[in-house]
């Protein structure tokens, strides 16, 4: 407050601390005028990519104006304080969400899930909720396994560190740069907590076969008793697949699917960052998980996170996306997505230098890989001509085991 009471600096005293460098290590002695700190910050800030121009990243860069008012009205508001009407936004998406995928649920029955800083966050709290689930069923904290999609998912070893679970890892071949299920069932025994299917691959924006996973898993579960759930990652392909493919079977329709997370800023179309974990049923999170708490606000809320402050603007702007576009309005943009791939894959085969790897039904991206034809120069090189002559950023990465000798340049289309 007395600096919001002070008179204004002059413009010889910006000047001079224009003059100064940034701090590194300690925090200045004196203050600086706030013309001064704003613009020493936005010019350093300037050398970071351009997040429009940024094809690597799935996360949402455009927002509309409206929305973009929602969140700054929002941006000093806790969530954890549980205000009313914010946390009624937050179920009304879980429960469109948990619809979205085909929850068996009642006309006005309430969904089970919670909004998350991303999908790392709904991806800790599905594993552990698996975890106690499979704890509980042998009654102790018995040695646990759960088996994962690939060597890629950070956010699973992660998982798998953090909360003392083995993590057992399907290998992919070359050109097939997804999970296996025969050989991710194969992998099963009675202390796998769950397995982790991903709907839309990082690497080539693939969907996994979550059917033949549940109708070959369903059948091991038979034989043995075991009850083994799956885990659905649908980060990236969560908000494309009800949209492009309704067809596709894939989600809560399948009876072995417990759990799904999905990342509202990638094709839910939210800045980051903001997720969602949702479970099939009450009986698919145990209670013992779900922490009841009245000490921020007037009411006892039901609560299961990791995080405890988070803002609010990310939950608004979700409902906001839902509500202004509805079914109808996501499907065209993501249908206007996939055809703007569909061209870019065009012009890319057309080069006659690159082999595209990725599927035409999955994320809408385009992955591709550079032809051995003595050009002098590999992927690496292609990536970071692109960054240093024109802006764009375009990754360039090796796939995991055991297709490591494969590398490939990844564009992804958003909205």
């Amino acid at each position: 407050m007395v600096l919001s009471n002070a008179a204004p600096e002059s413009n010889s005293t910006t000047s001079s601390a224009l003059l100064s460098a940034l701090p590194w290590h300690r925090m200045p002695e004196q203050s600086m005028p706030k013309e001064a700190a704003y613009e020493m910050i936005r010019e350093e800030l300037k050398l970071d990519g351009s997040p429009l121009m940024n094809l690597a990243s799935f996360t949402a860069t455009w927002m509309e104006p409206e929305c973009d008012q929602l969140i700054m009205a929002a941006v000093n508001k806790n969530y954890i304080n549980m205000d009313p009407i914010t946390t009624q936004l937050h179920n009304r998406c879980v429960n469109m969400i948990a619809r979205l995928f085909h929850a068996p649920l009642g006309e006005l029955e309430e969904a089970v899930g919670v909004g998350t800083v991303g999908s790392s966050e709904a991806i800790m709290l599905a594993g552990l909720a698996m975890k106690r689930r499979w704890q509980n069923k042998r009654a102790g904290p018995k040695a646990s396994r759960t088996t994962s999609p690939t060597s890629s998912l950070v956010c699973w070893k992660k998982f798998a560190s953090y909360f003392e679970v083995e993590l057992r890892e399907v290998k992919l071949r070359d050109g097939y740069y997804v999970m296996d299920p025969k050989k991710a069932v194969a992998m099963v025994d009675e202390n796998t907590i769950g397995v982790a299917a991903i709907l839309g691959s990082t690497l080539n924006g693939e969907f996994e076969d979550v059917k033949l996973l549940n109708d070959l898993l369903d059948k091991k579960n038979r034989a043995t008793g075991w009850g083994t759930p799956i885990h659905v990652d649908a980060a990236s392909g969560g908000f494309v697949a009800p949209f492009l493919y309704p067809a596709l079977k894939w989600d809560f329709r399948l009876p072995l699917v417990r759990s799904i997370n999905v990342s509202g800023h990638k094709y839910g179309l939210v800045y980051p960052g903001i997720g969602w974990c949702i479970w099939r049923t009450k009986e698919d999170l145990p209670e013992e998980l779900v922490f009841h708490i009245n000490y921020v606000a007037d009411e006892c809320q039901p609560m299961f996170t990791l995080n405890f402050s988070k803002g609010s603007g990310q939950v608004i702007a979700q409902y906001y996306q839902l509500v202004r576009h509805g079914f109808d309005g996501y499907r065209k943009i993501m249908q206007a997505c996939r055809e703007n791939a569909m061209v870019l894959e065009d012009g890319i085969r057309k080069t006659g230098r690159f082999d595209v790897v990725s599927k035409g039904d999955g994320v809408p991206l385009v992955a591709f890989s550079l032809k051995d034809c003595g050009f002098g120069y590999d992927a690496f090189g292609v990536s970071d001509m692109l960054r240093r002559r024109f802006g764009w950023i375009v990754p360039a990465y090796a796939m995991p085991p055991d297709a490591q000798h494969v590398t490939v340049l990844r564009v992804v289309v958003r909205a």
